[in-house]
């Protein structure tokens, strides 16, 4: 299959693509192990596209066990060369309030243990490739114009800085990250954006601010509830399909 115009990742509380049309169902099998679940493809606009849920459409999986290899390579293996992850996060910096939709432009990786490369088998080819940039450029620029044309409000850059959970983060390492440059705060961000590079994919990150990170909020004693991460989850995604239409139909005109 080869004309999947963009593969769609979705994380906390985005388990499916309400607008997805004549759905097939696919789960490829990788060399690297089973998926997080399986592929709906479908259509979406005139478009095809393909959407995994990270966690798996019951959200079975916690961050440190997803298998982002075998994700990214089914998606890969169906066709897709361009994906857009959907990573729901805290926010550290002012600008990055509950319900703000970012395109972050850096990220900064604080988990460990996770297999994070696709040289990890013996005699594969060890690959040193670029990631100053993380995100692809062309596609950010594409989901950022996408935001405008479709009216959403997009905050167009930021850090993201990945964590490994599932826990939540301590305020001291809330501190810290906002010391290190860290806008925004999620536990799925890495390796999964290093490893798109070093499968050739383009990869672009729009964050939904579902919650203030510990401490970082107007209201330092908040407690974060998974009710009011999902509340402010559909809050803003809510625009998500006509950002989504947007993006597929200028790189249906290009």
């Amino acid at each position: 299959m080869t004309d999947i115009a963009l593969a769609v990742i979705g994380g906390t509380g985005l388990y499916k693509l309400a607008d997805l049309q004549d759905v097939e169902t696919h789960q490829p099998v990788t060399h690297y192990g089973a998926l997080s679940g399986p592929v709906r493809v479908g259509t979406l606009g005139g478009h095809r596209v393909a959407f995994l849920p990270r966690h798996g459409e019951g959200h079975s999986l916690p961050p440190h066990k997803i298998n982002y290899r075998a994700n990214l390579a089914a998606l890969q293996a169906l066709g897709a060369t361009r994906v857009l992850a959907l990573n729901t996060v805290g926010g550290i910096t002012e600008r990055f309030g509950p319900r703000v939709l970012a395109c972050p432009d850096q990220l900064i990786d604080y988990t460990w243990g996770r297999i994070s490369t696709i040289c990890e088998e013996p005699g594969t080819e060890v690959l040193h490739v670029d990631f100053g940039e993380p995100y692809t450029r062309s596609l950010r620029q594409e989901v950022i114009d996408a935001a405008a044309s479709a009216g959403v409000v997009l905050v167009a850059d930021g850090c993201y800085g990945a964590t490994q959970g599932p826990r939540l983060e301590t305020r001291a390492e809330i501190v810290r990250m906002r010391r290190d440059g860290c806008d925004l705060v999620g536990m799925t961000g890495m390796p999964e954006a290093g490893l798109a590079r070093e499968m050739g994919l383009d990869y672009a990150c729009l964050a939904i601010v579902a919650n203030w990170a510990a401490g970082a909020g107007p209201d330092p004693d908040e407690v974060i509830t998974l009710q009011d991460v999902l509340d402010n989850v559909a809050a803003a995604s809510s625009g998500l399909p006509r950002l989504l239409s947007a993006l597929l139909g200028a790189r249906a005109t290009r």
